[in-house]
């Protein structure tokens, strides 16, 4: 049985810089990681990567070639590695063995992980092949800066979270570029009445019935919550992968 991490989130989010920081965090204790690039429109990595989409499909040769746009092209690339997941990918994952631990590193473009299957379908490849597969979205703790962008960040996660039915950990990226850290900090456990307090005071008053029930789904459910990551501590790196261990059984520490 494998383990399988897969890092998700918007474009700009700071995914792969989480890859390498999670790459030279646990080759700091000791422990073996493979590197996977998802991203067909990747061009540079700092980290090392041991199986890579480019080599089924890159978006610069389905742009030249098809004459697509970044995004539709995009959406073309994982579509097809959808259709050689029983042989591309297959072959690839010949080349490990059965309790490795591989990380994804996801594109950006939100259609894939809140309702274009593609992701879905490869998560379902990856259980059908005896990998246990938990998901880590990454949200810029830089975007979490008001209340109506950190509801905007909740709904987007627990759209994924739904979409891909996947153990998951959400986690607030770029905490060292973070100049004010209580403007974060007050989001990372809010309580509904102070959220709907703060969305009734910046938007309309015909919000209000939506505003509750946002901040009410948010706090009833308790479906979603942040981990703030700071890669410059290494302690914070370490309650991270903590956290992913409980989802997958696999420490990396």
């Amino acid at each position: 049985m494998g383990f399988a991490q897969l890092v998700i989130g918007p474009a700009g989010s700071g995914k792969s810089t989480y890859c390498s920081g999670l790459y030279q965090h646990c080759e700091t204790v000791g422990r073996r990681i493979h590197m996977v690039n998802l991203d067909p429109a990747a061009e540079h990595f700092s980290y090392p990567v041991s199986t890579d989409i480019r080599e089924l499909i890159s978006l610069d040769d389905v742009m030249e070639e098809l004459g697509m746009g970044p995004n539709g092209g995009l959406i073309y690339c994982m579509e097809h590695l959808e259709d050689n997941l029983d042989d591309w990918l297959d072959e690839q994952l010949e080349n490990y063995f059965d309790d490795d631990y591989l990380v994804f590193d996801c594109p950006g473009q939100i259609e894939l992980f809140t309702h274009v299957p593609v992701l879905r379908n490869f998560v379902e490849y990856l259980k059908r092949k005896n990998f246990t597969v938990c998901a880590v979205y990454l949200l810029d703790s830089q975007f979490v800066s008001d209340v109506t962008k950190y509801i905007s960040g909740c709904m987007a996660s627990l759209s994924a979270m739904i979409q891909l039915e996947l153990p998951h950990i959400n986690i607030l990226s770029k905490m060292d570029l973070v100049s004010n850290k209580k403007d974060v900090e007050d989001y990372l456990n809010p309580e509904a009445q102070v959220l709907l307090s703060q969305l009734n005071r910046q938007m309309a008053p015909r919000f209000h019935k939506l505003n509750k029930a946002l901040a009410e789904l948010v706090d009833d459910y308790n479906m979603v919550n942040f981990i703030p990551l700071d890669l410059r501590k290494e302690s914070s790196m370490c309650c991270q992968t903590s956290t992913t261990a409980s989802s997958t059984g696999k420490m990396l520490m």
